[in-house]
């Protein structure tokens, strides 16, 4: 393969996990998987596939479907000295898990005065837009970044999604990567070799000068979107993906805030209680004489996410909706309008 050939390299976010996955496990003896359906069947949604072929029944392991059991396995085998990844199905099962999570897993170093280490992966599988309704299609990061201890990981590309989860496995404190549902055939360059995206750096996707737009996983290709639209407008904006919701890389937010001096906030999870909220406080903390405008937020509805495609089609923010909130935040009339 020659250099321009590795160059171009496109997998989808899928094949960057499972990838992943295989080096990582071929790299380090110590690393293994488990969770409902990863073995033979190399999980629900394919992730995991052909791992259990290679790395039998010690390495890919099937669970009971018991959301606590398979955390507290990971807990236990972290701090006997194994890496273990463990995988939730989806992201709505946090909440089945969220005392060995949230009391056990973040909370163990601490106790311990430091002195533990507890390299745990947690992998699931977040967001709407299949149809899956009120129960399978929750993104719930917030709930997980209020917690002390865990770090939180939200890729946005198959070249992301690689280089974090390398960097959750290799890390010796509890970590989850929360991937989305509707990215996983998306595909784009990824290299061949094991590389890490540091935790805790988030990225500037689009340079502009107008507003800048904050946004992670799947909302990060929408905003995409809007901006080319608004582009058309004579409307530049910058794009900033987290990357990590937790920790948060705040200085790339407010260097860029005060840069173009409007901010706009954009997530798949319901706007109340949301990251946004978090990052606008953030945002007016340490910007505030920057802003000309009060930082925007563009999210769901408080509601449960409905099952009929047509109304989640509404539900889930989407291009639209947020150039319109871009609009609303610069002033400026809608073409036609």
């Amino acid at each position: 393969m020659t250099a321009t050939e590795a160059a171009v390299r496109e997998l989808t976010y899928t094949g960057a996990f499972n990838e992943a996955m295989f080096q990582l496990m071929r790299e380090d003896e110590d690393i293994f998987v488990a969770g409902e359906d990863v073995g033979k069947q190399g999980g629900v949604f394919g992730s995991f596939s052909g791992l259990h072929a290679e790395f039998g029944d010690m390495r890919a392991v099937d669970t009971p479907i018991a959301e606590q059991a398979i955390v507290g396995l990971g807990i236990g085998a972290a701090v006997a000295g194994l890496r273990p990844v463990v995988d939730l199905m989806f992201m709505d099962f946090i909440m089945v898990a969220m005392d060995q999570i949230a009391n056990q897993a973040a909370k163990l170093k601490y106790m311990f005065g430091g002195k533990a280490e507890l390299p745990l992966t947690i992998t699931t599988n977040g967001g709407a837009g299949l149809s899956a309704a009120a129960q399978h299609s929750q993104s719930l990061e917030a709930m997980l970044c209020h917690v002390p201890g865990l770090k939180v990981v939200m890729p946005s590309s198959p070249y992301d999604l690689k280089g974090l989860l390398v960097s959750c496995v290799r890390e010796n404190n509890p970590t989850i990567l929360v991937k989305n549902k509707l990215m996983f055939g998306v595909s784009g360059p990824v290299p061949e070799e094991l590389y890490e995206i540091p935790l805790g750096v988030g990225n500037v996707v689009r340079e502009g000068d107008d507003v800048t737009i904050v946004a992670y996983s799947r909302m990060v290709s929408e905003s995409m979107k809007a901006a080319d639209k608004l582009a058309e407008e004579g409307i530049n904006c910058e794009i900033v993906d987290p990357r990590t919701v937790q920790p948060l890389d705040t200085d790339i937010i407010v260097t860029s805030a005060k840069k173009t001096n409007r901010v706009v906030v954009v997530h798949e999870a319901v706007r109340f209680g949301g990251l946004g909220a978090e990052i606008a406080a953030q945002v007016q903390e340490e910007a505030f004489d920057y802003l000309d405008a009060p930082v925007a937020r563009v999210a769901a509805p408080f509601s449960p996410i409905p099952f009929s495609p047509g109304l989640e089609g509404h539900y889930v923010p989407n291009a639209k909706r947020i150039a319109d909130g871009i609009r609303e935040t610069l002033g400026r009339p809608a073409p036609g309008a």
